[in-house]
């Protein structure tokens, strides 16, 4: 189990909410603040794609290993992330999502190098994702995160509108 302890971040000043303090904490797939930050994750998505596509299992409390979220100072939850161990015991990054107000301060970053932490800790040579072509915004952020595009896998072999990319740890 990766280290539960809460991660203080320093979040940069210049964007749109810019936490003076960010907190990361393990948190259950299920909670009440997990649950309406993967709802408003589910709404943008089903916009951008006219309903959901999403092809596969969809992540449960069962299948997801670990899952964070980001705070800030005053407790509000900011996003999300987690990891789904698949195939090979690498790290498949599930439900990563930013609220709109609270994107450009730097939180996506914070939960990526928190999920990377936790890939590592289980074990994980490399993370994976899916994402779909849609979403620009995504894609950029990962790529210039260090992913890399890669062919589709497991649920998504085939699915049209999705795109893979992978990042070794």
């Amino acid at each position: 189990m990766p280290d539960a302890s809460p991660s203080t971040t320093s979040a940069p000043t210049d964007g749109p909410i810019a936490p003076r303090r960010l907190v990361i904490d393990v948190e259950h797939f299920d909670s009440p603040d997990a649950q309406r930050l993967r709802a408003a994750q589910r709404l943008e998505i089903d916009r951008a794609y006219g309903g959901d596509t999403e092809p596969g299992e969809k992540p449960t409390a069962d299948s997801i290993a670990v899952f964070f979220l980001a705070r800030d100072e005053d407790g509000t939850p900011l996003g999300c992330g987690g990891l789904r161990l698949v195939q090979d015991g690498i790290a498949e990054v599930k439900r990563m999502y930013v609220r709109p107000e609270s994107r450009g301060a730097g939180v996506s970053s914070a939960i990526l190098r928190r999920l990377e932490e936790a890939a590592i800790d289980l074990g994980s040579p490399a993370l994976v994702l899916e994402t779909g072509d849609e979403q620009k915004r995504a894609i950029g952020f990962y790529e210039r995160e260090g992913f890399r595009r890669i062919a589709q896998f497991g649920p998504y072999v085939g699915a049209a509108r999705s795109m893979c990319y992978s990042k070794v740890l």
